[in-house]
């Protein structure tokens, strides 16, 4: 038989035999350029889809208005997006929206580029929700950002100069009124003063005074300001509730500051402290101390190590990664929790899989009445909300009235001891945890064929055997990723920790950190601790929990790949 090699090219066209009426190329059946009769090419008239009427296109009316709506709500969003990035001169940023914007009408407003319009929303939301957090995070790990550090070097020398004002002999008197741009309780507070020597109006916020045209302002005989266009003036139990924010309040002036006395008077007074631009530095007008800029720091430091309170944000490289492992009073506690989390999560993870996977395998057989009653029961867990019962089983544990010391006559201080704490929250999370594992599990065994433990008991294998050697294995292929992501979960298992123990017990002489204290809840703390907020610790200590749960997910995956091509 001849072998014969068919190439990919195009197929010459078969010769005519005849004249037949099949192959007439010049019958009704067929145009001089090889198309058929009755056909034209694609978008002519002849290729409608039935029950369109002529000339119709293929966006419909209602489509065609939640285009415009989509459209015009993003529109209205970038514009007014737009404004707060012109004042602040971020002009990258407007120029992304603007791009942005542009390119999603753009991609709307043509039939173009389909797969793009499904596309394209998600991975925006991505970048929004997702990746620009994840990069801000990361970006403020590198900066002593926190307390202290929030803003620029010139805010810092503002506050600086401010928190000393002090009333002093000649100082200048107001007639004050205090308002809002915003909502009464808790909008931006204004003090609207009046000069008692010109009669002139000013408003003062964080920034400065700003003198109102007298138009704009209704001035009662004893020189209050009653009325102001575009600010609301607080009530006397609205200023009254607010009174400490309006005491702590001050208006930044040339010489000092303007703070209130009272809710009716005003006063300018001086700054005992002022910056010096000729030695970088701030000098106290009463005891001439000197406290000279330091711009790795981000603050102002006296010969003698003193520093003000007031610094700015600057760029620290690597040191809030490299305390971690540098400084003896974290390097200690960290590797403690650190040890302590990885136990967390693999005794949550692992402890809810095995009990779950005993009930599901005790229903499974079908020798067991009332399963379907049982199975219910055993969800119970599942069905009910994690932190309403995380509150109630922190009263269970509760030495003195507990219902677990209680029931067992017992006297333990749960939550005052180490392990007993850890103990009791490794508890809570089996009875939260066990039910989804067990759902899970009972999925897994009704889908493993039933003939593979029949034939495994006819060669002579035991139960266990059975067990050990078909259906765990097989369980391990289908449930692995769900156990890593338990694992994951539970690494960062803020509410477990939060709810129950608060990271209880403290070291006497540690309170930052505690004996149940994930690194998670470790980091919540940092950040937003009573002790001064440390976004920027708080960001790089995200950052090795982000690299531990990646690089062990990422080790877990592969040998789960490797048993799923065992098994496959």
């Amino acid at each position: 038989m001849e072998n014969r090699e068919f190439s990919a090219g195009p197929a010459e066209p078969a010769p005519h035999h005849g004249a037949g009426p099949g192959h007439d190329t010049d019958g009704p059946g067929h145009d001089t350029d090889g198309t058929s009769a009755g056909r034209q090419p694609h978008g002519g008239p002849a290729d409608r889809r039935p029950g369109r009427p002529a000339g119709a296109s293929g966006t419909t009316v209602t489509g065609l208005v939640v285009k415009v709506v989509l459209l015009g709500l993003t529109i209205g969003i970038a514009a007014w997006a737009a404004f707060p990035l012109v004042d602040a001169e971020a002009w990258v940023g407007l120029a992304i929206l603007v791009g942005t914007t542009a390119g999603l009408c753009y991609l709307y407003l043509t039939r173009r580029h389909i797969p793009a319009k499904y596309l394209v929303p998600g991975t925006l939301l991505l970048l929004a929700f997702q990746v620009l957090p994840v990069l801000y995070t990361a970006s403020t790990a590198f900066t002593n950002f926190g307390d202290g550090h929030r803003g620029s070097k010139q805010d810092a020398i503002v506050a600086i100069q401010t928190a000393s004002v002090t009333q002093v002999p000649g100082s200048t008197e107001y007639s004050l009124a205090v308002a809002t741009t915003g909502d009464p309780a808790t909008g931006p507070l204004v003090f609207l003063v009046t000069d008692p020597a010109t009669g002139a109006v000013s408003a003062g916020d964080a920034s400065g005074l700003r003198q109102l045209p007298t138009d704009e302002v209704t001035v009662a005989a004893g020189g209050r300001v009653t009325a102001a266009d575009g600010y609301t003036l607080l009530t006397i139990g609205q200023a009254g509730a607010r009174s400490e924010e309006i005491t702590n309040f001050a208006v930044p002036t040339a010489g000092g500051a303007i703070r209130s006395s009272g809710l009716s008077r005003a006063y300018e007074g001086r700054a005992l402290r002022a910056y010096d631009a000729g030695c970088d530095c701030v000098r106290d007008r009463e005891s001439g101390k000197t406290w000279t800029a330091d711009g790795e720091l981000g603050a102002f430091v006296a010969a003698d190590g003193e520093r003000l309170a007031q610094g700015w944000k600057v760029d620290v490289g690597l040191q809030n990664l490299t305390r971690v492992v540098t400084d003896p009073d974290i390097s200690g506690p960290f590797l403690r929790t650190l040890l302590w989390n990885l136990f967390f999560a693999v005794a949550s993870a692992g402890g809810t899989f095995a009990l779950g996977l005993l009930c599901a395998l005790v229903l499974h057989s079908p020798r067991m009445r009332g399963r379907n009653l049982y199975r219910v029961l055993l969800i119970l867990p599942y069905a009910m909300p994690s932190f309403a019962m995380l509150l109630v089983w922190r009263d269970m544990f509760n030495a003195d009235f507990g219902l677990i010391n209680n029931l067992f006559g017992w006297h333990v201080d749960w939550f005052g001891g180490t392990w007993s704490a850890r103990s009791a929250v490794i508890l809570v999370q089996l009875w939260l945890g066990f039910p989804y594992m067990f759902l899970v599990a009972t999925g897994a065994l009704q889908a493993i064929p039933a003939q593979l433990t029949e034939a495994a008991s006819v060669d002579g294998a035991s139960p266990w055997q059975s067990f050990r050697r078909i259906t765990l294995p097989l369980l391990l292929v289908a449930l692995s990723p769900l156990l890593i992501a338990s694992f994951a979960f539970n690494f960062n298992n803020f509410n477990a920790i939060y709810l129950t123990t608060e990271g209880a017990p403290f070291p006497a002489d540690n309170s930052t950190i505690g004996a149940t204290d994930l690194l998670i809840t470790y980091t919540y703390r940092l950040a937003f601790g009573g002790q001064g907020a440390q976004y920027g610790f708080a960001a790089a200590i995200s950052i090795f929990i982000f690299a531990l749960v990646a690089v062990i997910s990422a080790v877990t995956f592969r040998r789960t790949r490797q048993q799923e091509e065992v098994y496959s």
